[in-house]
Parts: structure tokens; C-alpha cells; sequence
């Protein structure tokens, strides 16, 4: 009974992971935070970029809770195996599979994947903070969906005299 719940507890806390992570690069990202992020809506200078910051956080984080867990307490313990799970989910997904920052590179033709690649393309669409779409690193909305949202969006900001520039997004060519 016992790993039945901690099996719960990790599945629970990699679904969870991704509706903090949603809230965290919505709010975070292309929020304050926009002085580590801008760099992954910049072309990459070399392997590494500002906006892995946020992983070694993450990754902090799940460290500290899988020691307190290694003390005696269970419920941390899982949770920080949860959160590392859901780390290497967004390594193999966010930083293999859409900015294929490994060697393997493959580009999805149908399904799941192709549609989390071409949601990602279109939040990449836009570099500045405001005025992105798709913010979920795992689930991503239909990518029609979010063409009409992007250029709603850039619609207002036209209205409102930004001097963002119109481009057409390609979901579908890599960064």
C-alpha cells in the first residue's frame, strides 16, 4: 500500500510540476524573471544559456526535498523524485525534442509531439516578453488554436502602436 501511494505521490507531483511551470514561465519568465529568459528567445551562444538558471533551480530545489525525504519524511522524498522526473520529461521534450539541443535530432510528423513542437514554435514566435502564446512545457493547446491567439494578440499590440515586428511564426522551423 505504501508504494502504491508513492507512486501516487510522484505521478501527482509531475502533473502538478506542469501547472507550476505553466504559472512560473507565464508569470515569472516573461515577468520579472525576463532577464534569465530572454536569452532562450535569443539565438544560442554556445551550449548554455541564461534561462538554465531556472533549471538549476528546479533541480535545487528537488535536491533539498529528496534529502529532507532521505531524513525520515516520506511525502518530500517523492515529491522531489516527482520534480526530477518532471525534469527529465522537459529535458528529453523543451530541450531535446523542440530546441534539439542534444545530438539525436529528430522533428515530429504527427501526434503528441508534433503538436507540443509546433505550440513551442509559435510561443517562440514572438521574442520579446509580452504578447507570447503557449506557456505549458508538456501539454500544449491545438497549434490553430494558438495562431488565431498570436495574432489576436498582435493585432492589440499593432492597435496600441508597438513597434514589435509582424512576422509570420513558423512552428515548424527549429531555433
Amino acid at each position: 500500500m505504501a508504494m502504491l501511494l508513492n507512486v501516487a505521490i510522484v505521478l501527482l507531483t509531475i502533473v502538478a510540476m506542469e501547472f507550476f511551470a505553466w504559472w512560473v514561465h507565464r508569470h515569472v519568465m516573461h515577468g520579472i524573471g525576463w532577464g534569465w529568459h530572454a536569452s532562450h528567445h535569443a539565438p544560442r551562444q554556445g551550449l548554455f544559456e541564461k534561462n538554465d538558471l531556472y533549471a538549476l533551480v528546479s533541480a535545487g530545489i528537488a535536491i533539498a526535498l529528496i534529502w529532507v525525504g532521505m531524513q525520515g519524511h516520506a511525502v518530500p522524498l517523492w515529491v522531489g523524485v516527482g520534480m526530477t522526473a518532471y525534469g527529465v520529461l522537459y529535458f528529453i521534450a523543451h530541450d531535446g525534442l523542440v530546441h534539439q539541443r542534444w545530438p539525436l535530432r529528430i522533428t515530429p510528423r504527427r501526434g503528441y509531439f508534433k503538436r507540443l513542437y509546433q505550440a513551442h514554435r509559435l510561443h517562440h514566435a514572438v521574442s520579446s516578453r509580452d504578447g507570447a502564446v503557449s506557456f505549458g512545457f508538456l501539454w500544449a493547446p491545438p497549434p490553430q488554436r494558438l495562431r488565431e491567439e498570436l495574432q489576436r494578440l498582435r493585432a492589440q499590440r499593432e492597435g496600441a502602436g508597438s513597434r514589435e515586428p509582424a512576422s509570420s511564426p513558423s512552428p515548424t522551423a527549429p531555433r
